[in-house]
């Protein structure tokens, strides 16, 4: 079968690439084409646009890129209709991908699938009427979705996280090379995946980090950013190392993490990093009164959202001081108070989440769903 893909940033990189993988073992005729990344074209198929063309984040920055998107869109679109593909699979990143849905559906081109829903539970939730109208399945990776959907009358398929298995994965390829991870005396710094994010998060992060002098901070650099701008958010004085391409290591070897929310919240959780969720935004006090105004969860933090509990501590928008961030990293390391309570509650979490082998099963019912219709 003939396969599309869009994927539209790191994340959706990683998780496609390993849905990818599990399709051709489940269909070894399989064919790719795909907007997406590094990881996607190690897999194998036809690369038609990288996703450091399409990640714009905010308002402002997607209003001042927005020939460049809408031409992206337009490219798609027509690649898409060129190249008639069985089914067309969405990887989160919604803003794009809804309009690509309604386009092919609109156009009876072939099946709409969305893997990694997206987050219309937070905000934007009406839509679930284009959901319902253009897509033909919905496969979640968050098990608390299935009930939200439900409820609205739509049915969706839980897979299990693809992150669980991205951990494990790994976890395995230390083992076979007989180099398992071992703690260091460092802090992990990550401070998201845009420019955006990272110019507004990464100064404070390694100030508050700073403050505990006994640990080696260490930033994990995304893969679409090059070094040079990270320099410029490092402040004079703060000696902090840069390695990219190592995130799971370096967070699996640190004692603690500053965290931007994101999926990187949850993957450092499975991980077993006590971590502090950072999230600055400029005029922090008015994004703070709009988000109780907007945002439909009580959390933004995957971690808290799964556990449907508080189990790291959010430090968004006004919450997010120098004063909060020292506080509670210091609650996080070793002999802190809060410690064991936060390793005990990641248990749990892990518990809901469910086993590995999330790319697998969604690879077998999306083969499946195909070979009936």
């Amino acid at each position: 079968m003939k396969y599309y893909l869009i994927a539209g940033e790191a994340s959706g990189d990683l998780h496609a690439s390993n849905l990818m993988a599990a399709l051709k073992e489940e269909d070894p005729e399989a064919e790719f084409r795909f907007y997406g990344g590094d990881k996607m074209a190690a897999v194998g198929g036809t690369m038609v646009k990288h996703y450091r063309e399409l990640a714009y984040m905010g308002f402002i920055p997607v209003l001042l890129h927005l020939p460049t998107i809408l031409k992206n869109m337009k490219r798609c679109k027509a690649d898409i209709a060129q190249w008639k593909p069985d089914v067309v699979i969405l990887v989160d990143y919604p803003g794009f991908n809804l309009d690509i849905a309604k386009y092919v559906h609109a156009e009876g081109i072939c099946k709409v699938f969305y893997y990694i829903s997206p987050k219309i539970w937070a905000w934007k939730e009406y839509r679930i009427k284009n959901i319902r109208r253009d897509v033909d399945e919905l496969f979640s990776i968050l098990p608390f979705e299935v009930q939200w959907f439900k409820e609205r009358n739509y049915n969706i398929h839980y897979v299990g996280n693809p992150c669980v298995d991205a951990v494990e994965g790994f976890r395995k390829a230390l083992a076979d090379k007989g180099t398992p991870t071992t703690t260091q005396q460092q802090i992990a710094i990550v401070a998201g995946s845009r420019k955006q994010e990272i110019k507004d998060n990464l100064r404070m992060m390694l100030q508050a980090a700073a403050t505990y002098k006994d640990y080696k901070l260490v930033i994990a650099g995304a893969p679409n950013i090059d070094a040079a701008y990270y320099q410029r958010y490092i402040p004079k004085g703060i000696e902090a190392e840069l390695r990219f391409g190592e995130t799971y290591q370096i967070v699996s070897e640190s004692v603690a993490a500053l965290v931007t929310s994101g999926t990187a919240t949850l993957e450092t959780a499975i991980l077993g990093t006590p971590q502090v969720v950072c999230y600055a935004t400029p005029v922090g006090k008015f994004i703070s009164w709009l988000r109780k105004r907007i945002l439909k969860v009580k959390f933004i933090s995957l971690v808290n959202l799964v556990a449907d509990r508080e189990i790291v501590q959010e430090l968004v928008a006004d919450r997010m001081t120098h004063e909060n961030m020292v506080k509670y990293l210091g609650d996080i390391l070793p002999g802190g108070a809060g410690r064991q309570q936060m390793l005990d509650d990641y248990a749990e979490m892990n518990r809901i989440l469910g086993p590995s082998g999330a790319s697998k099963r969604a690879a077998q019912e999306m083969k499946r769903l195909l070979e009936h219709t």
